[in-house]
């Protein structure tokens, strides 16, 4: 008995050191290709993210074209917005069979697609199907390749990295808002979105970026698997004596008939040689169906057990507290986007706003605020988790008092506050890999936005039909920002959820360095 536990200690001792030895014989962790996948994700997060927070713009737009209610109207960003988070569990299941990059791509046309469709509408109910279901489907599945790729390619800067990643989406709100105005003021909306469309197709070429981490290594293991594999060897080596043998049989009958019938001799060369590339392109075919059948139903198990099976990620008790903190807290995010360019039209302050729009600057701000918070985050004597929530109670604070400012300088305050407080997102992969680890990121962080999307579906609509009810957007803030405290009570429930004999994982990664 003793001795097995200690066989067994010493081959989980060689599975580690294995695992750690290949992590530290990759070139590209922390560095190399890495800072490629950030730049793909910056783009994606930038062309994505930076659109769906600018869409107040055509927002009003669409009011003015279709005269329907705020609250219907508002239906379009919000289905957008929220399909794009919703749909991530089932984008963790593409991500699990097919990868991140053949997932994003795929999204990228599917997205390009949704924005030319959408410059037809011809009213608000067409605009559900093609800018919020289509662009919203295509949207989920790059941005959470975008998400896990940064995940799997850094391990000592997994904050900083996402952090630097995010930052795409200040700097996307900020162009496209500018860029939307101008081609609505001068083209219409119905041919920004057009251009708008074309310029996310570049998505595509973000997804090709998306390169494997294990590449190399899956390209080795094949390799020794077919040497080790007895099997496969005996059919490669009967196929190449078999080529061999043909190839010589060839060349004797050639040399024996070369002045009998020299036609005859080369229609039997042909038709050998026909003979044997046949077989082996069946061979070849038929073990990369093998190869496709096995790794489409590994992933799908991984992905089955995730959620249902006895590894259930609802089983960790903190995570469910984090999945009720996305539910209650994306739609007082999503709210100031889409409602601020009234709000300031409310208030008599557009022209103020043409100098210097309030969106413009929560979205240069919360560019700072992803890097400073990311920065902060992989301190090894700070925690991230402790930094998440303290931004999260700043952003829940300047949601509540944000319609009690009526000028602009206040109003600007309060959204640089919201800009920067809202840079947590940078840590939202970063807490979610602590909790359940770098193999059930993608299906854990599927969930998570799956949560965020549902509040992002929910929130501006919400805001709509408290407009129509009360003319005014006070309420709407208030219940948000009451909503968001609630969330933020769930995670300051994690030391009494979390369980005694867990460490942490950074401290549990501080040990084995």
């Amino acid at each position: 008995m003793c001795s097995a536990g200690a066989d067994m200690g010493k081959e989980l001792g060689k599975d580690v050191k294995t695992n750690t030895r290949m992590k530290k014989a990759n070139p590209n962790i922390d560095r190399g290709w890495a800072w490629m996948v950030v730049l793909s994700s910056f783009l994606v997060h930038l062309l994505i993210m930076g659109s769906q927070m600018a869409l107040g713009i055509l927002n009003m737009e669409w009011l003015e074209e279709f005269n329907q209610s705020r609250g219907l109207t508002a239906w379009v960003s919000s289905l957008s917005m929220g399909i794009t988070l919703i749909v991530g569990p089932i984008i963790s299941l593409f991500i699990n069979t097919c990868g991140c990059r053949k997932t994003a791509m795929i999204g990228g046309f599917l997205t390009s697609l949704g924005w030319v469709l959408s410059a037809y509408a011809p009213n608000v109910h067409f605009l559900f199907f093609s800018f919020g279901v289509t662009a919203g489907i295509g949207s989920g599945m790059v941005y959470l390749p975008a998400v896990v790729i940064v995940g799997q390619y850094f391990q000592k800067r997994r904050a900083l990295a996402q952090g630097l990643s995010t930052t795409g989406t200040g700097f996307g709100t900020f162009l496209i808002t500018v860029l939307l105005k101008y081609l609505c003021r001068e083209l219409g909306w119905r041919n920004a979105m057009i251009i708008q469309g074309a310029v996310t197709l570049n998505l595509c070429v973000c997804g090709a970026l998306m390169r494997p981490l294990d590449h190399d290594e899956e390209h080795l293991k094949d390799h020794e698997e077919a040497a080790g594999d007895p099997q496969d060897a005996k059919e490669g080596t009967l196929l190449n004596d078999e080529a061999i043998k043909a190839n010589r049989e060839l060349r004797e009958g050639d040399e024996e008939t070369v002045s009998a019938n020299t036609a005859v001799s080369q229609s039997k060369e042909e038709t050998r040689n026909y003979i044997i590339i046949n077989d082996m392109n069946k061979h070849s075919i038929m073990k990369t169906l093998t190869q496709m059948t096995v790794v489409v139903r590994s992933g799908f198990f991984a992905w089955y057990s995730s959620y249902f099976g006895a590894a259930s990620l609802f089983t960790n008790k903190v995570f469910v507290a984090f999945v009720f903190w996305a539910l209650l807290a994306y739609c007082s995010f999503v709210i100031p986007f889409i409602h601020l360019p009234e709000i300031v039209e409310m208030y008599g302050l557009t022209e103020q706003n043409n100098i210097f729009s309030l969106t413009s600057i929560i979205a240069i701000v919360h560019i700072f605020g992803k890097i400073i918070l990311g920065f902060l985050g992989d301190l090894p004597c700070v925690s991230a988790w402790n930094v998440f929530i303290a931004s999260n109670f700043t952003l829940a604070v300047s949601i509540l008092i944000l319609p009690l400012m009526h000028d602009y300088s206040t109003l600007a305050l309060v959204c640089a506050l919201i800009g920067f407080s809202s840079g947590y997102f940078s840590l939202m992969p970063v807490v979610t890999e602590d909790l359940v680890g770098i193999k059930q990121l993608a299906n854990a962080y599927g969930i998570i936005i799956c949560a965020n999307g549902i509040s992002a579906l929910l929130g501006p609509p919400f805001a709509g039909w408290i407009y129509d009810f009360t003319q005014k957007y006070d309420y709407s803030f208030y219940v948000c920002g009451l909503l968001y405290m609630v969330g933020i009570v769930c995670l300051l429930l994690e030391p009494c959820l979390q369980s005694k004999d867990r460490p942490s994982k950074k401290l549990s990664g501080s040990q084995e360095a």
